[in-house]
């Protein structure tokens, strides 16, 4: 299967934040949690809350402000982490 990948186009910041907020944080996303990924996330729901109504969002973009709201591997984590999944499949024709 050839699958054509579209890359988002990144940078490099650098930003200085308190020591006990980044283990807090790293402690919530867990080993095989991606930093960067889950600060762009949280990055682009802020953005986001500025030029729209809740009621715009997908269901998906939803979901994934719920992912940050309980602990990692908690029964509520789990149960967001599968409706995330769920979504994502809904999403992609190829997976029918």
């Amino acid at each position: 299967m050839n699958r054509k990948t579209i890359k988002t186009r990144t940078g490099a910041y650098h930003v200085t934040l308190p020591i006990r907020l980044v283990e807090e944080f790293d402690e919530l996303i867990g080993f095989k949690g991606s930093r960067s990924a889950k600060i762009a996330t949280l990055m682009e729901s802020y953005v986001r809350r500025d030029d729209g109504y809740i009621m715009d969002w997908t269901n998906k973009e939803l979901l994934e402000l719920l992912v940050y709201r309980f602990p990692k591997d908690s029964a509520e984590d789990t149960l967001v982490q599968a409706l995330v999944r769920l979504t994502s499949s809904d999403d992609d024709p190829s997976s029918s």
